[in-house]
């Protein structure tokens, strides 16, 4: 290991970061004695005016930090900005302890659709990142960004930078949960399933899905109302064939209010696809996302929504959303970290997918 490290969370994370270094222990590379727990790492104070001040409760001179944060739907209840000074209080606490290396580990970042400068609009993306890097980050970790072009915007001279690809998560669940073997994969897959994305701007994303598993793909063209936000105007369905009798699978990166995915649901839904199901990476699920997707699920649209755990989910969760399935990351996050504080590449998380050759792995693992 090159470097001792301790893991740390604001409010907003921390019984995730708390899974996460459990995992870690577990590694043989790692012991309880190189971890800071997530719960005892920053002592968060407010004043009667409303600001705020972090304290380091422990000891990190020239040690390696990694701290997760998030703006989105969090375990302590902040709201977005209150999150983010947090994080940037924490931050600065960290440096001013001394800290060798400075890891911010935000799996969704709230802002990252505020990416496109035009005439006189701010960019959130890049006020987050350029703060997060004067205030002395080494080296920021994300989740599937709304947009690749969102990684130019950090200077790798003055901070790392990895978006973490996660879909591959959610391709194996599909192969843990619904394929499960080569047979099913050859036949029922290969014959009765399809990609959809959400837009033409998702295609890219959806082929790799399609390709993965050796299916079709459906591209929708969606026309937006760019003067009002999240509406969409009308769909138009591309398909090299029918759809009709087939398992759909919409991919898209996150679900926001719902909007895209109930305006996709019904322009698929007159083609008459044996199911529609969604999967995504992040799921913020701002108003009116669960009456929209309860909707769809009443009339019978919507059979299954599979998103992972970057953005916390409340104990309501099943009750608001009874066909959601939430992929955990935390298993990802760990492996993330090893590589990092070992200086080990990142190659092995970013290779392509392959549905058979993860199947027959599988078969291997089992004679």
């Amino acid at each position: 290991m090159k470097n001792d490290f301790v893991i740390t969370a604001t409010e907003t994370m921390r019984n995730y970061a708390a899974v996460v270094s459990g995992i870690l222990n577990k590694y043989p590379d790692f012991s309880t004695k190189q971890n800071l727990s997530a719960i005892d790492g920053l002592d968060v104070k407010c004043f009667a005016d409303g600001e705020m001040e972090v304290e380091i409760s422990t000891s990190v001179r020239g040690k390696d930090v990694i701290i997760f944060s998030s703006s989105a739907r969090n375990e302590a209840g902040l709201d977005v900005n209150k999150a983010k000074l947090e994080l940037y209080h924490a931050v600065d606490a960290l440096k001013r302890s001394r800290a060798e290396r400075i890891i911010v580990f935000e799996p969704y970042v709230s802002c990252g659709r505020s990416d496109r400068p035009l005439m006189r609009n701010s960019v959130g993306l890049w006020i987050h990142f350029k703060t997060l890097v004067n205030l002395g980050v080494s080296h920021i970790v994300t989740y599937q960004l709304h947009s690749d072009k969102s990684k130019a915007m950090i200077d790798p001279a003055l901070c790392i930078f990895d978006d973490v690809p996660v879909f591959t998560l959610l391709k194996k669940y599909l192969c843990d949960h619904y394929i499960k073997d080569i047979n099913t994969l050859e036949t029922t897959v290969h014959n009765n399933w399809a990609f959809c994305s959400v837009d033409a701007g998702g295609e890219k994303l959806t082929r790799r899905f399609a390709n993965a598993f050796n299916a079709p793909l459906v591209v929708a063209h969606k026309q937006r109302n760019y003067s009002k936000m999240n509406t969409v105007e009308s769909i138009n369905i591309l398909s090299a064939e029918s759809i009709k009798g087939k398992v759909l699978w919409i991919v898209d990166d996150m679900i926001d209010t719902g909007g895209s995915i109930k305006s996709l649901v019904y322009a698929l839904a007159k083609q008459n696809p044996a199911e529609i199901n969604v999967v995504a990476v992040h799921a913020p699920f701002s108003p009116p996302a669960r009456e929209r997707i309860a909707e769809l699920t009443a009339q019978k649209l919507l059979k299954r929504i599979i998103v992972t755990d970057t953005i916390y989910f409340p104990p309501s969760t099943p009750t608001d959303f009874p066909n959601l399935q939430i992929v955990p990351s935390a298993e990802l996050s760990a492996r993330v970290i090893s590589n990092i504080v070992s200086d080990r590449s990142m190659s092995d998380i970013h290779k392509v997918f392959n549905a058979r050759e993860y199947l027959n792995n599988l078969d291997l693992f089992s004679m």
